[in-house]
């Protein structure tokens, strides 16, 4: 499987719900970068393992967000890197008001294993 193809089948089972198979394809040391303005956010937004993105991210959406997606408009790759552009949708709890955000990821591979992610987020626009 290619880089690319890695990240697209990652994609699918965050969209599945899959979330075990996502971690799966972290590596244990994986650094994410999650933008900073998120409400569930702390210090400088660097979470290190798997474990650690599970508790701190992929748990919290559901509590901060109804109905969140990626929408992919574009995902390239060069070398480890595969970029993605794209927009996050759903609706905020907080006021009940939908958003589409401006989303672009960037993720390193190392033997078929997500090393790093970094993130960059319309934050202002997913909590209006």
């Amino acid at each position: 499987m290619t880089n690319l193809e890695n990240v697209q089948d990652g994609y699918q089972k965050f969209a599945d719900q899959d979330i075990e198979g996502v971690l799966a394809k972290f590596d244990e040391g994986i650094q994410w970068h999650e933008c900073n303005g998120f409400p569930f956010i702390e210090g400088d937004g660097i979470y290190i393992g798997p474990e650690s993105i599970l508790q701190n991210i992929f748990a919290m959406i559901p509590e901060h967000y109804d109905g969140f997606n990626i929408n992919i408009t574009d995902l390239m790759a060069s070398g480890d890197k595969v970029i993605m552009q794209g927009f996050y949708e759903g609706t905020w709890k907080e006021t009940g008001k939908d958003f589409k955000a401006n989303a672009t990821h960037i993720w390193t591979l190392k033997n078929g294993k997500v090393t790093h992610f970094f993130q960059a987020v319309d934050t202002a626009a997913i909590i209006s």
